[in-house]
């Protein structure tokens, strides 16, 4: 697999495939059959503030605790032990197998995410992923207030840890390579594309607010694929670890070409095992073999924005002009 190897935050990987964060990573076997099976990296589930905090009201609620002093008691000690729990994972992680392990925090309040980040990289992290999600329901807060929100979150992190950091955002920016070239300026240079958010329907019979598919498909790759391509055309030097709508080796190939670094994998390993991290990788170095490229370096971003010769093409009118072509 020499041929597959890949550098990423830093890090010296054997593939660039990654096990992305979800509960298949909080398994330490798990972890042991990704590595088995050619994984290069592991990003471990996030450790989500929002749900410390859901906790420990909960416990105060069921309690009946009306004294600000013991909640604000319940909430450190719920708030201590979450993160010594998710310590002793990094270590266990660390102890079960010998590719980087990528911590992932999502933090509800600026202050928090620097302290979280400290004790991560104490713990032995090898680098860490920010999945951020500032939400954005305010009539009375603009688009600009909302991406400083981003910006305050990217410095505080940045100053508070060591650790190389990768941002994982949603497909929702006005102007994504404008928001990622404001982040660089910050100092962050990786960034994941995109994250899957809770998406509601609604169930007609009960009616009931309800998920939607918890899993992505495979045609969801094109939510990825244009932005990975422009996003990398115009700003070369980031990183980009493709996610969402992978499930076979035709997909990681297609954000790779696009301009990925790396590319994560979830739904597919949910419905297929972890075990299909084989089957990809080696549908990828089967393709290799056909085009006799001999590294990644040889194909990644072949299909960028800037390097076709018609980068047009990744514009929306063409899509357009498609359509308005046919009878």
């Amino acid at each position: 697999m020499e041929n597959l190897r890949t550098n990423y935050l830093g890090l010296n990987l054997k593939s660039p495939v990654i096990l992305g964060s979800s509960g298949l990573s909080k398994k330490i076997d798990n972890l042991k059959i990704a590595e088995k099976n050619g994984v290069g990296a592991i990003v471990l589930k996030s450790l989500f503030e929002e749900q410390i905090n859901y906790e420990s009201d909960k416990t105060i609620s069921q309690n009946l605790i009306d004294f600000h002093s013991a909640n604000d008691y319940i909430l450190n000690y719920s708030k201590l032990n979450s993160l010594n729990e998710y310590a002793d994972f990094i270590k266990r992680a660390k102890d079960a197998v010998s590719i980087p392990i990528i911590a992932s925090i999502n933090c509800s309040h600026n202050i928090e995410w620097g302290d979280f980040a400290e004790r991560i990289e104490n713990a032995g992290a090898d680098a860490l992923e920010l999945n951020m999600n500032v939400l954005a329901f305010d009539a009375d807060k603009s688009a600009s207030d909302i991406e400083e929100e981003y910006y305050q979150i990217a410095e505080h992190v940045k100053n508070s840890t060591k650790l190389n950091i990768a941002c994982k955002l949603g497909n929702n920016f006005t102007n994504l390579p404008y928001f990622i070239k404001q982040l660089s300026f910050r100092g962050i240079n990786s960034f994941v594309l995109f994250n899957k958010f809770f998406e509601p329907v609604i169930d007609i019979k009960k009616e009931a607010i309800k998920s939607s598919a918890l899993f992505s498909t495979d045609t969801d790759i094109k939510q990825s694929i244009r932005k990975i391509a422009v996003t990398k055309g115009l700003l070369p030097d980031i990183e980009i670890s493709g996610s969402t709508g992978v499930h076979s080796a035709d997909g990681l190939i297609q954000q790779i070409l696009a301009g990925a670094t790396t590319v994560q994998l979830c739904s597919v390993l949910y419905k297929k095992g972890v075990q299909e991290i084989g089957k990809i990788i080696e549908g990828l170095e089967k393709w290799m073999e056909e085009k006799s490229y001999s590294s990644i370096e040889d194909f990644r971003g072949k299909l960028s924005y800037c390097n076709i010769d018609n980068p047009q093409l990744y514009e929306r009118y063409q899509f357009i002009k498609y359509f308005t072509s046919v009878e």
